[in-house]
């Protein structure tokens, strides 16, 4: 990333995909933004525009130039094409069969130099890794949302990631003022392991009627000294992407405090997905889905 011509690329413009490609932009990094679904990308600049004055309100934004923008529903559309891309930015749906096949068509679109990374939150890198053509160049890189924030990401090095591919991620990284914690491959390494079923306990109070998702949230804020509090940081998360996390812990670890509760299913089917959407444990007035 040292080189001023160097980009990311983020395959997904979601939640997360849009929250890293924010970051990115705020530090100066060019970002390529892929995005299938014509209406999530027709509305993908506008989204991470107000992202970004949301950043610089903040003051999560040095005094740098920003990163140009491109946004396709290919990475094989290079317009500029001899530019090149140090990583891809996987950020599609937790899904590992979404996931693969994104993976998969990157690694073709772009050569063995280029670095894979997925942002999945529970599922194990070496999972992927084993399913695609060169499993060396995965690693996996867990954002926390909102990136531009949260200064501090969790780096998942699989048994198959290479040397190359390390030292790549952590170019990145530097580019992006970011600190990595490297830790070890498996169902939620260590943030969705504990955090996940943490929310869903919390959730699974407020369904037992014995609290508000207000009175969690304040005491494990005033007492335990959580930040935002587990229900907040649920909505903030998105719920139906908690939900499809818990189901990948819980499939992969068979620990049945991972199943979601009865109340975050009921949510996720209600439409209330959280802060994204505008309706969660909390409401959002405003908020774009």
């Amino acid at each position: 990333m040292e080189d001023p011509a160097a980009r990311l690329a983020v395959l997904g413009a979601g939640v997360m995909g849009v929250s890293i490609t924010t970051l990115a932009l705020g530090q100066g990094v060019p970002v390529l933004l892929v995005e299938t679904d014509p209406q999530k990308r027709a509305g993908a600049r506008a989204r991470i525009e107000r992202e970004l004055r949301m950043a610089h309100l903040m003051g999560a934004r040095p005094d740098v130039p920003q990163g140009q923008l491109a946004i396709s529903d290919s990475l094989g559309d290079r317009r500029d094409g001899d530019t090149a891309i140090d990583a891809v930015i996987e950020a599609v749906t937790e899904d590992a069969g979404l996931k693969v096949k994104a993976l998969t068509e990157a690694a073709a679109a772009t050569g063995p130099d280029t670095a894979l990374v997925t942002n999945t939150s529970s599922i194990p890198v070496d999972e992927l890794a084993s399913q695609l053509p060169d499993p060396e160049r995965l690693v996996g890189v867990h954002f926390m949302n909102p990136s531009y924030l949260i200064r501090t990401v969790e780096v998942i090095r699989g048994a198959r990631t290479g040397e190359q591919t390390v030292a790549a991620v952590r170019r990145v990284l530097a580019a992006l003022d970011r600190r990595g914690v490297f830790v070890g491959d498996g169902p939620g390494f260590v943030t969705s392991r504990v955090l996940h079923r943490m929310i869903n306990d919390a959730a699974r109070v407020v369904q037992e009627g014995r609290a508000t998702a207000e009175d969690v949230d304040t005491l494990m804020q005033d007492c335990l000294g959580h930040r935002t509090g587990p229900l907040r940081t649920a909505d903030l998360i998105g719920l139906d992407n908690l939900v499809d996390s818990l189901w990948v812990l819980h499939q992969r670890t068979g620990d049945e405090g991972c199943r979601p509760c009865d109340l975050l299913l009921q949510k996720v089917r209600d439409g209330e997905h959280g802060r994204k959407n505008g309706r969660g444990f909390y409401t959002y007035p405003g908020a774009v889905a």
